[in-house]
């Protein structure tokens, strides 16, 4: 895919910028342990069916649809957060990269503005895109609680950027659907071994390094 012609790139980032997917599907599994296997089994598989939506969104249905319970109190929710982000944050922080993603996000920011759509929480994903070395590169970088629709309308919005000449790169079919809804441009980032979850026309690559001028 050619990137001279576009006005500005929408990255999201586990999976896409690094390679932090497995991290997050771990911490899932050991969250919900208690329950039991059959629980952590149904957690993991819908967690790896609604890649890029909020932990939020997963929690709650979680409580309500595995465990039989009544919705979860603010305080149960900021509580299985500060759990998730425990077991998170720093493995994040440590993980490598998807080849060629350093790379290019450097390459590209020298030329348009970047920005970040990410279904991890704003403060928690703002710390980790800093202490990755990244925050010089973005011109935003916005997460939940906003829908990945909602942050891409944002971004459009307030930046006056014309849809079809912004690209959205994602590894997950949210990523696609909220990128077609706002009318973006959408590039699927699919890891070699892995399913491929878009749709036959959508365009992939392994990796960022074929992105590379």
């Amino acid at each position: 895919m050619r990137t001279a012609s576009w006005q500005a790139i929408i990255f999201d980032f586990d999976g896409v910028v690094v390679e932090s997917g497995d991290i997050k599907t771990q911490a899932f599994a050991d969250l919900y342990r208690p329950h039991g296997e059959t629980v952590v089994t149904a957690v993991v598989q819908y967690h790896r069916l609604h890649g890029g939506m909020s932990r939020y969104q997963k929690f709650r249905y979680f409580q309500q649809h595995l465990l039989g319970r009544p919705p979860l109190t603010q305080d149960e929710e900021k509580e299985l957060d500060r759990q998730f982000s425990e077991r998170v944050v720093e493995a994040v922080i440590a993980s490598q990269a998807v080849p060629g993603a350093d790379e290019f996000i450097r390459q590209q920011a020298a030329r348009i503005p970047l920005f970040v759509a990410s279904g991890t929480p704003e403060t928690e994903l703002n710390a980790i895109v800093t202490r990755r070395g990244l925050a010089p590169y973005f011109t935003g970088v916005h997460g939940s609680p906003a829908s990945k629709q909602a942050l891409i309308a944002d971004i459009l919005s307030i930046h006056a950027l014309t849809p079809e000449r912004v690209l959205m790169i994602g590894d997950a079919l949210i990523d696609y659907q909220s990128a077609q809804l706002n009318g973006v441009e959408f590039l699927g980032r699919v890891r070699a071994g892995d399913d491929n979850p878009f749709p036959p026309q959508v365009e992939t690559v392994v990796d960022l390094s074929s992105l590379l001028a």
